[in-house]
């Protein structure tokens, strides 16, 4: 594959993948809708050409949606759970074939590095693989009465419609993570991406249609809506949509909330993340450096769980600083698609705009700037959207180190005394999503993981703060949502929970042995 992709190389993917001539914003899975809402232009940060141009969905659009996944909910809930998996289980392998175009697509249009863009597709992969599996293990729980001739269990069954409001950092993973769960689990989907990355979300909506077309599956089970924000405040106040998932701010995820929960319904909330490695004494620096730097720098510092904060040990802390330093040196930034650079563009002006006020920012508060940031331009880097990343020796309690900026700028704290301390610092802040500590002391690991340790959704030991099998649950506490999403028993969240009693007995006891008698 060519390192620099061309408009021509764009319009083979766009005709691979079905969609080259897609153009309007709302989809069924079975058709796509004639939208005439605002045009969206979705431009690439690599090098700033428009990929595609669609047509936003209306409020019309909308309402016809919702009730067409209504109707498809009355026969997907039909489906035995296996079956379903089944069509899931295809849906992996046909995103299999389109892994490379799909992939390129994702780092094309959101500027993170192909090998990155290819890992999230593959993320999709497994979670589908996952999703088969589950399938076959919506499992309930049974328990004695207390009643003779009394059996009592316990059941799952499909919630119905689920809204799902997906970022642009990860443009088709997030997506997938709740779609393949929900379908095995009966529900039908009415996803709202990203107005920045429109043209995956088109993608996928293609390739799901190849299989659920060949499988039958109701029109209706997985819809598509693009539009502004007033689409997904329409979802969030929708009464007819019982859970709605949504990854994105945490000012966007208190918006979500509060209208969701204005209506008694239930919301997945993954929200933002300020994530820390503590590096104590006894840290193995290989394994620090390369986990520390990837995690600040990977995506260009916009994931949710890029590593924001080190906070190190007074011991280490010069050896750490000095490695960083050499190490941010030998970075290559440019073209995400050539695989020889490190780090990408951000997203748009807004994200760059936001990463040089955090700078300055940082300055004003006192912090010492070891790695220079700023902008870069010349050739390669036309769009603005390059910006080199920073590091800065900070306190905790900075605003700005309070505050997450998606945005590649790596924050060094010191800390002093027993890893307590370090701790403390750690969740010293109001995100709660990621959080990891290096030590080969067994005491340290196991006071980070205890219950008076990390207060964060996801803990490490030894790895970064970045990176997620789909086998365990994701995500985090305190102002991150408290959602979870992929592997585990997330699945209980797209399920309505039934406590049965069953008597087979000739008399109607009653609980507590209350009497009543005739």
């Amino acid at each position: 594959m060519s390192q620099v992709i061309n408009n021509f190389e764009v319009r083979q993917i766009l005709e691979e993948l079905g969609i080259e001539d897609v153009n309007n914003g709302a989809s069924t899975g079975g058709r796509w809708f004639n939208t005439r809402g605002e045009k969206i232009t979705s431009y690439s940060p690599v090098d700033g050409a428009v990929i595609a141009t669609v047509d936003s969905a209306t409020e019309a659009d909308y309402e016809a949606l919702v009730l067409k996944a209504q109707e498809a909910f009355n026969e997907w809930r039909t489906w035995p759970a296996p079956k379903r998996g089944e069509v899931v289980r295809q849906l992996a392998e046909k995103i299999r074939e389109y892994k490379t175009a799909l992939g390129t697509l994702v780092s094309y249009e959101m500027g993170k590095s192909l090998q990155e863009g290819l890992g999230e597709v593959q993320e999709m992969i497994d979670i589908c693989d996952f999703a088969v599996g589950l399938s076959r293990q919506l499992y309930g729980l049974t328990m004695h009465s207390e009643r003779p001739g009394h059996r009592m269990y316990e059941q799952y069954h499909p919630l119905g419609v689920v809204g799902i409001i997906s970022a642009f950092n990860f443009p088709v993973a997030v997506w997938n993570w709740n779609t393949a769960l929900a379908w095995v689990c009966g529900d039908v989907t009415i996803w709202k991406p990203s107005e920045k990355t429109p043209i995956t979300a088109i993608a996928c909506q293609q390739i799901t249609k190849q299989v659920f077309d060949a499988n039958n599956v109701p029109e209706g089970v997985s819809s598509l809506i693009i539009g502004d924000a007033s689409i997904g405040k329409l979802i969030a106040e929708d009464g007819r949509i019982p859970l709605v998932s949504a990854t994105g701010s945490t000012r966007m995820g208190k918006s979500v909330g509060a209208a969701v929960g204005a209506r008694l319904g239930k919301s997945l909330l993954e929200l933002g993340g300020n994530n820390a490695i503590i590096i104590t004494p006894s840290a193995d620096l290989k394994m620090v450096i390369p986990g520390a730097v990837f995690g600040a720098v990977g995506t260009c510092g916009q994931r949710c769980t890029s590593t924001r904060r080190l906070i190190i040990h007074e011991e280490i802390y010069d050896k750490v600083k000095d490695a960083l330093v050499k190490a941010y040196g030998q970075l290559k930034i440019g073209n995400p698609l050539d695989q020889n650079n490190h780090v990408g563009p951000l997203i748009d002006t807004d994200a760059v705009n936001a990463y040089l006020k955090a700078l300055e920012q940082a300055k004003a508060e006192g912090g010492n700037i070891l790695v220079e940031g700023g902008v870069l331009s010349g050739e390669g880097y036309e769009t603005g959207l390059y910006v080199k990343p920073a590091i800065v020796e900070a306190q905790n309690h900075f605003k700005i180190v309070q505050h997450e900026t998606f945005a590649p700028i790596l924050y060094l704290i010191k800390y002093k005394g027993g890893v307590e301390n370090a701790i403390a610092l750690q969740n010293g802040v109001p995100q709660g999503l990621s959080s990891a500590i290096m030590t080969t002391n067994l005491k340290e690991a196991e006071m980070f993981l205890s219950n008076g340790g990390s207060d964060c959704g996801i803990a490490n030991v030894n790895i970064g703060t970045s990176g997620a099998e789909i086998g365990g649950a994701f995500g985090g506490e305190k102002e991150t949502g408290g959602g979870r999403e992929s592997g585990s028993d997330a699945w209980k969240i797209y399920m309505r929970r039934q406590t049965n009693t069953i008597n087979y007995s000739d008399s109607l006891p009653l609980a507590q042995g209350i009497k009543f008698e005739l």
